[in-house]
């Protein structure tokens, strides 16, 4: 669950992504529910980026949390930390892969799955 490279420090800036409202985090059956945005994600061991996936932002009961969906239908919970990692998977065995994926953006890989999220990335020297 370590970053790849040196220490650095991750800020989501998914201020944007809220809550979407709906009763258990349904989503409308024609796409995203309205506090939904689309990022790229590679999923299912896709190599080709596509912004086809979802992200929300949720308050979970230890802090925020993003939820991603695929165009499957399937889901990755990540839980915001605030102690340089940016984010970590918040369910499941198989851990979440932070990188820097170039300005203002990350990638997280957890298993056969990569989604692009906007982020500030920086140095931990201070």
């Amino acid at each position: 669950m370590r970053n790849a490279g040196p220490s650095i420090a991750v800020i989501m800036l998914l201020a944007s992504c809220g809550d979407s409202g709906a009763p258990g985090g349904q989503r409308a059956a024609a796409g995203a529910t309205k506090g939904d945005a689309l990022i790229a994600c590679a999923t299912d061991g896709s190599r080709q980026w596509e912004r086809a996936c979802t992200v929300e932002r949720r308050q979970g009961a230890d802090g925020p949390i993003l939820v991603l969906r695929g165009p499957d239908g399937g889901f990755r919970r990540l839980a915001i930390t605030s102690d340089g990692r940016g984010v970590v998977a918040a369910d499941g065995a198989e851990p979440a892969i932070v990188t820097p994926a170039g300005e203002g953006l990350i990638e997280v890989a957890i298993g056969n799955d990569r989604y692009r999220l906007p982020a500030t990335v920086k140095s931990a020297s201070r």
